[in-house]
């Protein structure tokens, strides 16, 4: 047994892994997030994608002992206890989902491109999402609520910007003082 820290979802969780055991197995059956889902066993459906230290991986292809020291992001981790993640919407607004076995594969692996490049275009999002497989659709409703997710996470953000902008009685800063750059994440997609 491999005694494994990491960071699941945001929150600390430590436990023993056999060390031939999957990453998804270990996330499924060790730390009970049955979210991702097993598809093909050999990386080719995307089914099982998480992000592991800033990257998209197919967790079925990944030892859960590599997961030590880590921080795994699942499709659990993508909502807040208040709302769905702006994706999570969109496929439920678009219809962008079946039987639901690739649906938690193309969330993680959408909401890691948003994160990366949050104004990507068709090609580009058709481009990140080729490691992920449908069986049941065709991809344009997929595609549609990445796009749709774009928007909604951009008017959020903008909403945001223009409540923390708003001075307060308590502060005498200008809201043009300081500026906040976000840098994008290092790393590239499945392919």
């Amino acid at each position: 047994m491999v005694h494994v820290k990491t960071t699941i979802n945001g929150q600390p969780a430590e436990f023993l892994v056999p060390a031939y055991l999957s990453l998804l197995d270990t996330i499924r059956e060790v730390v009970g997030l049955t979210g991702a889902k097993e598809g093909c066993l050999d990386g080719n459906c995307g089914a099982c994608t998480v992000i592991l230290n800033g990257r998209i991986v197919d967790s079925c292809l990944v030892l859960g002992a590599e997961a030590n020291g880590g921080e795994i992001t699942t499709v659990e981790g993508l909502a807040t206890p208040d709302a769905l993640h702006p994706l999570q919407q969109a496929f439920l607004e678009e219809a962008a989902l079946q039987c639901g076995i690739c649906t938690p594969g193309f969330l993680v692996s959408a909401a890691a491109l948003l994160k990366r490049e949050p104004k990507a275009n068709e090609q580009r999002i058709r481009h990140w999402l080729a490691g992920n497989l449908c069986r049941c659709t065709g991809y344009d409703k997929i595609v549609r609520a990445v796009i749709k997710a774009e928007d909604m996470s951009s008017q959020l953000s903008k909403s945001k910007a223009k409540v923390a902008a708003k001075p307060t009685a308590k502060s005498s800063a200008s809201p043009k003082a300081s500026s906040v750059r976000s840098s994008g994440r290092s790393g590239s997609g499945r392919k």
